[in-house]
């Protein structure tokens, strides 16, 4: 008989929306909502994860599982709840790069995954700084699928210590894994391969903030 967790990865490759929300639902008796959140959906969508990098799942499968566990998680565990994970204030965005999927995808994964992010979506250098201002973001995701958006994320990092705002830069995207010494020459502080990475850089970099 399939584990729980083959069950989830099975539902969430074929879109089965019933099926994902019964999986949850059976888990939900003898578990605290993060702990199925940890233990069913993060290692579902991983296994998707390393599905895609093999080449035996798309894209839109990714993205959509990682939808659907999003959905999920906010009826588990809706925003408000005071049990989420508590970290520093966090924002993904992606700099003057028109191609929003990859930020999609690393957006829902982090959600479904228990964390509270603002998502800024496709934004300019100028929006960016301001959003970073107001909003207090100590960690921000960057996401780029072409090359000259991921080297304007010098540009950004410099205008970010001109204004003494200095948060902590998460970068990913295909320039980055094309060039794998390329975030430190961007001036990030780490670099994620994959939806899953982010999540252990995130959490890594939230124990280095003062």
């Amino acid at each position: 008989m399939e584990s729980p967790l083959d069950q989830l990865e099975s539902a969430l490759l074929s879109l089965d929306r019933v099926t994902v929300n019964r999986v949850l639902s059976e888990a939900s008796a003898s578990t605290l909502p993060l702990t199925r959140i940890e233990s069913l959906i993060v290692p579902a969508l991983e296994r998707i994860g390393v599905g895609w990098e093999e080449g035996s799942v798309s894209l839109s499968q990714v993205y959509m599982s990682g939808r659907l566990c999003e959905e999920a998680v906010d009826a588990i565990l809706p925003p408000s709840d005071d049990t989420r994970k508590s970290m520093p204030p966090m924002a993904i965005a992606a700099l003057e790069d028109y191609h929003l999927l990859g930020l999609r995808i690393v957006y829902s994964t982090l959600r479904a995954s228990g964390f509270s992010l603002r998502n800024y979506g496709r934004t300019d250098m100028n929006q960016l700084v301001d959003h970073i201002k107001t909003d207090g973001i100590r960690i921000l995701l960057l996401s780029a699928l072409m090359l000259p958006a991921a080297l304007r994320i010098k540009a950004l990092r410099s205008r970010l210590q001109a204004e003494g705002c200095v948060p902590l830069i998460v970068v990913g995207g295909a320039p980055f894994r094309f060039d794998e010494e390329l975030w430190k020459e961007v001036g990030a502080d780490a670099f994620g391969n994959t939806a899953s990475d982010a999540i252990s850089a995130i959490s890594r970099l939230a124990g280095v903030l003062p």
